[in-house]
C-alpha cells in the first residue's frame, strides 16, 4: 500500500529513440524528470531494430533517477506509455530471440502489399482497426514466418517492447488493449485475439500476452523494486500506446476534438466512445480505455522533412539553421509557384497505408528557386495531413476543433501553413503535453487519485488560436486533389524503381 505521502505518479514513456520519465502531481505539475536515449539500428535497408535489454536499462535508469530526485515515499505508482507497433520474440522461458522491431521497420512491404491485395485484406483492417502496412506487427509476423521459419519454431511468446519491460519489472506478461489494438491481431468488437488474424500470422493465442485493460494494476517484484529504488509491491499501471495517450496530454478527449501532433512525424487523432471502422480502410482505430477509442491517421514525414531540406538544400545555413530555413520558405508564395512535393522520405502511412512511394517534386521549372523547393517540402507535409483529416471526415467523424502540439508548432510559419492547409482553426494549448502525462492520468485513475480522465485534462487551456487565411486556404483547397492524385499517377514509376533498387546504390563504388 502507498503511504499517505505518496502524491506522485511517474509517467514512463518508452519512445522510439529515448525513454522519458516524469513525476506528476494530481494537478498535472511535473515534480521531476529524466530521460535516457538509445540507438535505432538499421543493419539492412528497411530494417529498424533495437536491443530490448538496452531499452530496459534506459527505463530503469531514468526511473531510478526520478525516484531518487522526488523521494520513493512520494511515488504512488508507475504508469506506462509506449511507442506502438513494436514486435519481438521470446523463448518459452523469456529469453530474447529477436531484436525489437519498430513501427518504422518496412522489411515486410512485400507481405503487406500481398495481404492488402488479397480478398480478405480490407476485412482484416475493418475487424482489427489496424491498417495492413509494414508497421503492423501482424504483417511482420508473416514476414518472420516467410523468412525465418526456424526462428519462429523457437519462439514461445511474441510481444512488444512495453510488455518485455513490464515482464522484467513485474513478472507478468500482459498486453493492454491499446497496444493490442495496434497489432492487427485484436478484434475490435470483443477485445479478444482475432482467429483469422492469428491464422494468417501463424501464431497461437497462448503465444501472445494476456490481454488486460489500460488501467490494469500490477506490482513491482523484488528485483524490479531494488533496481528502481522503490518498495516491493509498488503499483505498476500497464498504461497504453503513445498515440492514444497523446490526446490526453492536450485534453483532446471530448467528441469531435482532434489532437494534431507534428514533430518528427505527425498524426491526427480524435477520441470516440465506440470503435469506428472506415469502410475504405483509410483510418486506424485504437483503444484508449474500456469506454474510449482513438481514430485517425499517422504520417511518417513531419519535421524530418525540414531537417532533410536544411541538410540537402541549404547546408550553407549550418546545422542550427532551421530558423533561417523557415525564413527562406516564407519568402516563396503560397503554393510554391505550382511546385508540389510528395514528402515521402520515409515512405508513408495514412491515409493510403502503402510503403511503395518515395519522395518526388512535381511541376519543377527553371523559374523555381531554392525557396520554392523548401516551401513545397513543408507544404507537402501539411497537405498530407489535410488528406488524413479528409479521410477522418469520410469515415463519418465530426470534427469540431483541432488542438496542435509538436516541436515544429513553435514556428509561426508551420502553424499558419497547417491551419491554411487543413482549412480549419488550430488551437494551441498550455498544459501537459505528451504521452507520459497521458499515462500518468491513467495511473491516477487506476489508483483512485482522480475521479475521471476529464478531471485531469481540464487544465489544458487554449492559449491561442491560429485561423486559416482565406486566400491561402483557397490555394491549398485547389491543390489538394492534384496532390492526392500524385500517388496513383506515379505508382508505376515507384514500382519500377523498386525493382531497379539493387542496381542503384546511394553511394558511388570506389575502384580498387
Amino acid at each position: 500500500m502507498a503511504s499517505q505521502q505518496a502524491d506522485l505518479v511517474l509517467g514512463v514513456d518508452i519512445g522510439t529513440t529515448a525513454t522519458k520519465v516524469v513525476a506528476f502531481t494530481v494537478d498535472g505539475v511535473p515534480a521531476g524528470s529524466a530521460s535516457r536515449p538509445y540507438p535505432l539500428h538499421t543493419p539492412h535497408p528497411g530494417y529498424a531494430e533495437q536491443d530490448p535489454h538496452e531499452i530496459l536499462r534506459a527505463v530503469v535508469a531514468a526511473t531510478a533517477e526520478v525516484v531518487a530526485e522526488v523521494g520513493p515515499e512520494r511515488v504512488a505508482g508507475l504508469a506506462f506509455s509506449s511507442a506502438m507497433h513494436t514486435l519481438l520474440g521470446l523463448s518459452p522461458t523469456g529469453e530474447v530471440l529477436t531484436p525489437s522491431t519498430s513501427w518504422g521497420d518496412t522489411r515486410s512491404d512485400v507481405q503487406a502489399e500481398r495481404i492488402r491485395a488479397s480478398a480478405g485484406g480490407l476485412g482484416l483492417h475493418r475487424r482489427t482497426g489496424t491498417p495492413v502496412h509494414p508497421m503492423s506487427p501482424l504483417v511482420r509476423l508473416v514476414w518472420f514466418h516467410d523468412q525465418e521459419p526456424k526462428l519462429c519454431e523457437r519462439v514461445g511468446h511474441w510481444c512488444g517492447i512495453k510488455e518485455f519491460v513490464l515482464l522484467n519489472l513485474t513478472g507478468a506478461l500482459v498486453m493492454d488493449h491499446s497496444i493490442a489494438s495496434a497489432t492487427g491481431l485484436l478484434n475490435l468488437v470483443d477485445l479478444a485475439w482475432d482467429g483469422e488474424a492469428l491464422a494468417l500470422a501463424g501464431v497461437l493465442p497462448e503465444q501472445l500476452p494476456e490481454l488486460v485493460p489500460t488501467t490494469h494494476v500490477l506490482e513491482l517484484v523484488a528485483q524490479g523494486a531494488i533496481d528502481l529504488g522503490l518498495p516491493t509491491g509498488t503499483p505498476v499501471i500497464v498504461g497504453a500506446g503513445d498515440g492514444p495517450l497523446a490526446n490526453l496530454g492536450v485534453g483532446a478527449v471530448e467528441p469531435g476534438m482532434v489532437a494534431a501532433s507534428l514533430g518528427t512525424s505527425g498524426a491526427l487523432r480524435v477520441v470516440v466512445d465506440r470503435p469506428v471502422v472506415d469502410p475504405l480502410g483509410r483510418v486506424f482505430c485504437y483503444a484508449l480505455t474500456e469506454d474510449l477509442w482513438v481514430v485517425g491517421g499517422a504520417i511518417n514525414n513531419g519535421g524530418v522533412v525540414m531537417r532533410w531540406a536544411l541538410e540537402a538544400l541549404a547546408p550553407d545555413l549550418g546545422p542550427d539553421g532551421e530558423d533561417a530555413l523557415l525564413e527562406l520558405a516564407a519568402s516563396a508564395p503560397v503554393g510554391s509557384g505550382g511546385l508540389l512535393m510528395m514528402p515521402y522520405l520515409l515512405s508513408e502511412r495514412a491515409p493510403r497505408w502503402t510503403s511503395l512511394p518515395h519522395g518526388a517534386y512535381v511541376g519543377l521549372t527553371r523559374a523555381h528557386g531554392r525557396e520554392h523547393l523548401v516551401r513545397a517540402s513543408l507544404e507537402g507535409v501539411c497537405l498530407q495531413l489535410s488528406l488524413v483529416l479528409e479521410s477522418m471526415r469520410g469515415a463519418g467523424l465530426e470534427i469540431t476543433s483541432i488542438r496542435a502540439t509538436g516541436g515544429v508548432m513553435r514556428s509561426d510559419l508551420w502553424r499558419q501553413m497547417l491551419a491554411d492547409a487543413l482549412d480549419f482553426p488550430i488551437d494551441l494549448t498550455h498544459g501537459q503535453e505528451g504521452s507520459g502525462y497521458g499515462a500518468a492520468v491513467l495511473g491516477m485513475l487506476a489508483l483512485g487519485m482522480i475521479d475521471s480522465i476529464e478531471t485531469a485534462t481540464a487544465g489544458a487551456e487554449v492559449t491561442a488560436t491560429v485561423r486559416p487565411q482565406a486566400p491561402s486556404a483557397s490555394v491549398y483547397r485547389q491543390l489538394r486533389p492534384v496532390y492526392s492524385g500524385l500517388l496513383d499517377a506515379l505508382a508505376p514509376t515507384f514500382s519500377a524503381l523498386k525493382r531497379l533498387e539493387p542496381a542503384l546504390p546511394l553511394e558511388r563504388e570506389t575502384l580498387p
